[in-house]
């Protein structure tokens, strides 16, 4: 049983016309690079206001609160880590004001932190830090969250787990990615889109990093496994120095002139990031508008007897026969294991989890691993924590008794596939 979690439905229809940038306007108006951005805006909320109204006359449909920075491992940077209450629903209160019967999205970033064994930061620190700012941007009343400019798939992860536990608003993730189509991180656009949608998210996109033209083969790559709504909000072109000021050039003639291409690989969701202002929201609207909407999108690849995986890098698509092996016992030689298990004609690793350690020992050097991964336990609290940490989406064989309920929940909340 392939079990998914139904996305909770967005609060707008498709298409839908997101706005466009926030922060390079901020600059141009003299906020201070340095500064923090969130109390700077606070400080000036008729330019925010003003700027906001524009890409409503434009033709957004969605307004992006500019809680962006809100969290409270950005604010630290200046001293404010605990005002994240106080911050986050001013700047909401500011775009709800002028959004009117519009839908408001709560924005959230990257933290900055990196997991163990990267970096000192445990995962379920990540975790506690955005259910501080969703909880809070809940009750602020947005409509839905937008988890963007995203970089790694571990804080994706914890942002997705942290929404849906403080809220029932829907989750919409973007990422930000190189030429290749990989994060920072390392993990696929395509990884990232199987791991995420399994988890239950309601649209999954990417924004930021490049052009429109450079976003369309990534798009056209992975739209044929998206089973939620597709999102595109690039940057007016790269970034160019000029005078020791970085511009961005791309018109918004030219901003939009890939529409047609996007709308016919599924992309329903469309907006834009740095550099792009209300003309280029104008001209996605016009472009949107003229569009000839009965080009259908492409059809889903996978086919039914196939069942969507991924490890912290790439995703998968196998059929219950696969061959797993031998179960792996976590243990200090976990790492001479993995590697050697890559040697053999397995189609994927199964890794068992029996001592209290062997989730921990798993996220360390679930790094290692590059097929499709089985988890096993006997254990149920040990199987849910091991699924909780490893950086996919993984699946479980039926060779170790489990509480069915708990796997129905399990594939609810952390997308694990049940072969029956």
């Amino acid at each position: 049983m392939d079990i998914e979690q139904a996305p909770c439905p967005l609060p707008f229809a498709l298409p839908t016309l997101f706005d466009g940038a926030t922060g390079t306007h901020m600059q141009a108006a003299g906020f201070p690079l340095g500064s923090c951005l969130e109390t700077w805006i606070l400080e000036h909320p008729k330019i925010l206001q003003d700027l906001q109204r524009s890409y409503l006359d434009a033709g957004s449909d969605v307004l992006t609160a500019p809680t962006f920075g809100a969290n409270c491992a950005a604010l630290s940077a200046h001293g404010l880590s605990g005002e994240v209450e106080e911050i986050n629903r001013a700047l909401v209160a500011l775009s709800r004001e002028v959004a009117g019967d519009r839908p408001v999205c709560g924005d959230i970033s990257p933290t900055g932190l990196y997991i163990e064994p990267f970096g000192d930061t445990p995962f379920e620190t990540l975790v506690d830090i955005y259910s501080e700012q969703m909880a809070v941007l809940d009750r602020a009343g947005v409509d839905f969250f937008l988890v963007e400019t995203t970089t790694t798939l571990f804080e994706a992860r914890a942002a997705v787990l942290a929404g849906r536990t403080v809220s029932d608003k829907p989750i919409v993730v973007s990422f930000t990615c190189d030429e290749h189509g990989r994060c920072l991180s390392g993990a696929d656009l395509l990884c990232a889109l199987v791991t995420l949608q399994g988890m239950g998210i309601s649209a999954f996109g990417v924004n930021c990093a490049c052009s429109p033209e450079a976003l369309l083969p990534h798009m056209r790559r992975i739209a044929p496994y998206a089973r939620v709504p597709l999102l595109v909000q690039p940057n007016a072109g790269l970034p160019e120095n000029k005078d020791g000021r970085f511009v961005y050039t791309l018109t918004p003639e030219q901003f939009c002139a890939f529409l047609p291409e996007l709308w016919a690989c599924g992309v329903r969701l469309f907006g834009g990031c740095c550099g792009t202002g209300p003309a280029h929201i104008g001209a996605l609207r016009t472009a949107l508008d003229a569009l000839d909407k009965t080009t259908a999108g492409t059809p889903m690849r996978q086919e039914d007897d196939t069942f969507a995986c991924a490890n912290n890098k790439d995703a998968f698509f196998i059929t219950p026969d696969i061959d797993v092996g031998g179960a792996i016992e976590c243990s200090p030689e976990l790492p001479e294991a993995i590697i050697d298990n890559e040697d053999q004609p397995h189609g994927a690793i199964k890794i068992m989890m029996i001592e209290d350690e062997d989730p921990d020992i798993l996220a360390e050097n679930q790094y290692l691993i590059g097929k499709p991964l089985c988890l096993a336990a006997h254990d149920p609290l040990l199987m849910e924590r091991a699924l909780r940490l490893f950086n996919g989406r993984a699946f479980f064989d039926n060779t170790t008794q489990l509480p069915p309920a708990c796997l129905a929940q399990w594939a609810s909340q952390y997308g694990l596939v049940c072969f029956s």
